[in-house]
């Protein structure tokens, strides 16, 4: 039986009035790109989408993850994107882009990616998360609640296809090459968390149930890792499968309704809430943000997709949006005090260490004592 890939792949190649939202002339080249791909058959299917100001490109096909064809096919149109985008002269055109040349695969060029391969149930509901202003390890808190959880996932408990429990693929994404671990929840249950805290280095990459089916996929491109410098958040998108022996849609969305915070946010460089918000509400605007996620849920059906919807667009999430924006109210408040704003180590890539190397000289290994000015009281009252 031939075996169905689904590729999400995006990138912020520039965006309307500052890191908002992408205008509509880049979805339409996303889109005719696309477009012209499925009648070369070089995909069956594709959603172009937009979470902020990332381009995300949604795609299945019958060839496998990490192809050369359909990565570059993703490159080619974001490269085509980026070209109208510095036309047009909107902001940050091309920042995801970093080189002229592709080479083979997009991993480690700037967009980041989130694939996975699986034979199709007689079923298969999926869910793609897309989140804007943060970085891959976003997803570590929800995914563990939602495959590992029984309070958020009642399935663990009482079916007996998720009580076996899960394996999670983790990923040390500060290495310069690529270094992963195997853990099972639940007999690695506190060892995992001791990891995935640490949102910063240590992300999920792929969950899969025990007999080997590949439940999610995440992103966990680094973008500074990458440049070596500061040009963006990762911005992650993710694929979780759900039902029939996983964890239901009802059961994967739970996970989402804590609006945890995670680090991003203005330049980068501070602590938000990650707000669920519906398609129509996927702009960051206030304080460039506050993070947020979106997630749109397909059916696949013979390598093609069967949708989207919005899954999000519910009122049952309006109070997690309610004490997500609370939070940001809350957060603000604290300027640039820690911990609003992230820890020393977490800046080093931010545009922080610019402005603090006009003080590297000014320290002495003495304490200083002022002189003090000198102030003429002759004329001052006795």
């Amino acid at each position: 039986m031939v075996e169905t890939t689904l590729s999400v792949i995006k990138a912020d190649i520039g965006s309307l009035a500052g890191h908002v939202v992408v205008p509509d002339f880049i979805m339409e080249i996303a889109r005719k790109e696309l477009k012209e791909a499925v009648q070369q058959k070089i995909i069956n299917d594709f959603y172009v989408a937009n979470a902020g100001d990332d381009l995300e490109l949604i795609m299945t096909h019958f060839k496998g993850e990490n192809n050369e064809e359909v990565h570059k096919l993703a490159w080619d149109t974001f490269m085509k994107g980026t070209k109208k985008a510095r036309e047009m002269k909107i902001y940050a055109a091309g920042q995801d882009i970093l080189s002229d040349t592709f080479s083979g695969n997009i991993r480690g060029m700037g967009p980041g990616s989130a694939e996975m391969t699986f034979t199709e149930r007689k079923s298969d509901p999926v869910a793609i998360f897309m989140a804007d202003k943060t970085e891959p390890g976003a997803y570590n808190y929800p995914l563990f609640r939602v495959f590992a959880d029984p309070f958020n996932t009642a399935g663990l408990v009482i079916d007996p296809n998720l009580n076996q429990g899960f394996t999670f693929i983790i990923q040390d994404i500060k290495t310069d090459v690529p270094a992963f671990v195997e853990m099972k929840a639940p007999e690695d249950m506190y060892d995992m968390l001791a990891l995935l805290g640490s949102t910063g280095r240590y992300t999920i990459k792929k969950i899969y149930r025990r007999d080997g089916l590949v439940a999610a996929s995440i992103s966990t491109d680094k973008l500074h890792h990458v440049a070596g410098k500061y040009i963006g958040k990762d911005d992650p998108v993710a694929i979780v499968r759900a039902h029939s022996g996983l964890p239901a849609m009802g059961e994967v969305l739970e996970g989402f309704t804590l609006p945890h915070l995670v680090s991003g946010w203005m330049r980068g460089s501070h602590i938000g809430p990650l707000l669920p918000v519906a398609m129509k509400d996927s702009r960051c605007t206030r304080f460039d943000g506050p993070p947020r996620v979106i997630a749109l849920g397909f059916q696949i059906s013979n390598g093609m997709l069967v949708g989207p919807i919005d899954l999000f667009d519910d009122i049952a999430f309006d109070i997690s949006r309610q004490r997500g924006m609370e939070a940001a109210d809350y957060l603000r408040r604290h300027g640039p005090f820690m911990p609003a704003r992230l820890h020393d180590q977490d800046m080093e890539y931010t545009s922080l260490p610019g402005v603090l190397k006009k003080f590297k000289d000014r320290f002495s290994d003495k304490e200083i004592v002022p002189t003090g000015d000198a102030v003429d009281h002759s004329d001052s009252a006795e």
